[in-house]
């Protein structure tokens, strides 16, 4: 059995989400999009994802399922793309992605950007995805501390998303269900004002995806906010 539970809220700085959430139980599907920040256009882009992801239809194998989800990204890719090209000058409409699929015993995760991915298991936190960000890169060459990157100036500034120039690179990663396993699927705004710590002890208390959007909003809500939160029991 799966709880699941979504919310986004447009934070308490922004005048426009652009964010978007997907949440087809029908599919085993759950997803956060995060428009690109600075580049205009990106509730267009969020939007453009989340309707190919609910355009998807029921009934599908867990492998064909993978297979329309990397089909219908990268369409959107495209034709983001094309619509950046056809408004001239250097504009970009892009969004990241993280998008989980959960089927029996297994689950599978795609992403691009820096949306994550988080498990909490047996009482400890831990981040599935890795952002693709340019502080992200510093912190795997050693420059930059990990606890210092969301602080850092350029921690906003994206190497992957779907709508940006060239191919798209989608990473992925699987494993096998635990019983009490909790997912968390969200976009930047909610770990830029709240530390994982502090996630961690509010998926243990059992905060729902609306709660965690609160507290984050509560705590600063520097960035527009979203969260899905998966309980398997």
């Amino acid at each position: 059995m799966i709880n699941a539970t979504a919310a986004t809220h447009v934070g308490a700085v922004r005048k426009h989400n652009e964010d978007a959430v997907v949440a087809r139980a029908d599919l085993g599907l759950w997803a956060v999009a995060d428009g690109a920040g600075g580049h205009g256009a990106g509730d267009e882009a969020s939007a453009a994802i989340a309707d190919a992801l609910n355009a998807i239809p029921p009934g599908l194998a867990a492998a064909e399922m993978l297979a329309q989800l990397r089909l219908r990204i990268g369409g959107v890719h495209g034709a983001l793309q094309a619509m950046a090209a056809a408004r001239g000058g250097e504009r970009l409409i892009a969004s990241t992605i993280v998008a989980l699929l959960l089927r029996g015993e297994h689950f599978a995760a795609l992403w691009a950007g820096d949306s994550r991915l988080y498990l909490l298991r047996g009482g400890a936190l831990s981040r599935i995805t890795r952002d693709h960000s340019v502080v992200q890169e510093m912190v795997d060459a050693g420059t930059l501390a990990a606890e210092e990157a969301e602080r850092h100036p350029h921690a906003n500034i994206i190497t992957r998303a779907v709508g940006q120039e060239g191919a798209l690179e989608l990473d992925k990663i699987a494993g096998r269900l635990h019983s009490g396993d909790t997912f968390l699927l969200c976009s930047d705004g909610l770990f830029k004002d709240m530390d994982e710590a502090r996630i961690a002890a509010l998926l243990a208390q059992g905060a729902d995806a609306q709660a965690l959007v609160e507290a984050a909003v509560a705590a600063g809500g520097r960035d527009n906010v979203s969260a899905v939160v998966l309980r398997i029991n």
